[in-house]
């Protein structure tokens, strides 16, 4: 039985340090925020043959005064333009300007509405969060019987620094992505960071819940031994759970549309964290200031 408290301040040394680097990428690259929330438009077209070069491109276009003009290719034909935003008629110049092309996909989202989307995105997250304690707290409840009272609160605070803990380096690892590849964040990002949320305090409660089955099984206060134990348990369910879903992410990933790529991406990153810290986050803050115990 491999004896995973032992190396608790080596898995939260690991984790402080992925931390820490993300946190930095934030401070200092930031997040390259897409159309969804700060405003602007999205053109994909597809030439009937190899499509020109970037500055070809640029060039056609540039009587129009688009501003800053960003040129995704998506394989040899497609490619995927954004730019300021701009009215239905410019949006038709556009298309006239670029000559025999086929247009793939439109968008067009306004500055008030992507701050409005921002604003919801941070709501959403903080009542998820919120939500996840209360219920966290709530299911646990009955360790009071076992250990001093308000045990189940470092439960639904133990779930929610994990939870925090990937988001955090997901963050950092597209801000860090946004900085380098220009990887640009939009509303499918936030769906993917509720699904994490989701998938992370799953796996963290499966967890717990053995913890908690083998607290009131054998009535111990030998938490160290009983933490070791439930995770021995639970870990080729947590393994084979992850890998299983990565593969499935991974042939979408590689087979998919672009479209989907930094949803799909940061869905993998997502479960690689959540999986880590439901281990060596969750797990270890169970017996923060009470080693002795």
């Amino acid at each position: 039985m491999f004896d995973f408290v032992s190396h608790g301040k080596k898995f939260l040394l690991i984790s402080g340090v992925f931390l820490l680097i993300s946190i930095l990428a934030l401070f200092v690259f930031g997040l390259k925020l897409g159309i969804d929330f700060k405003g602007g438009s999205i053109l994909q077209i597809q030439y009937p043959e190899e499509r020109p070069v970037n500055s070809e491109i640029i060039k056609q276009l540039d009587s129009l005064g688009l501003g800053e003009i960003n040129i995704q290719s998506t394989g040899t034909k497609s490619v995927i333009l954004r730019f300021a935003e701009v009215s239905e008629d410019v949006h038709q110049q556009i298309l006239d300007n670029l000559g025999d092309v086929q247009e793939e996909r439109y968008e067009s989202v306004g500055p008030v509405i992507g701050r409005e989307a921002s604003r919801k995105a941070k709501y959403a997250i903080i009542l998820s969060l919120i939500a996840i304690i209360l219920y966290v707290t709530w299911a646990f409840r009955k360790l009071s019987r076992v250990l001093e009272k308000g045990e189940s609160w470092r439960y639904g605070i133990g779930a929610t620094i994990a939870l925090a803990h990937d988001v955090l380096i997901l963050l950092g690892f597209f801000a860090i992505l946004g900085y380098f590849k220009g990887v640009e964040i939009n509303v499918y990002f936030v769906t993917a960071i509720l699904t994490v949320l989701g998938y992370s305090v799953n796996d963290t409660i499966v967890i717990y819940d053995r913890i908690r089955e083998n607290l009131l099984l054998h009535r111990s206060k030998n938490l160290s031994g009983t933490i070791n134990l439930s995770l021995n348990e639970t870990i080729t369910r947590s393994l084979n759970t992850s890998l299983t879903t990565l593969f499935v992410l991974l042939a979408i990933y590689l087979f998919g549309g672009v479209a989907t790529q930094s949803f799909i991406l940061a869905m993998m990153v997502g479960i690689i964290t959540g999986t880590w810290s439901s281990i060596a986050v969750a797990s270890q803050f169970l017996l923060f200031k009470r080693k002795k115990q």
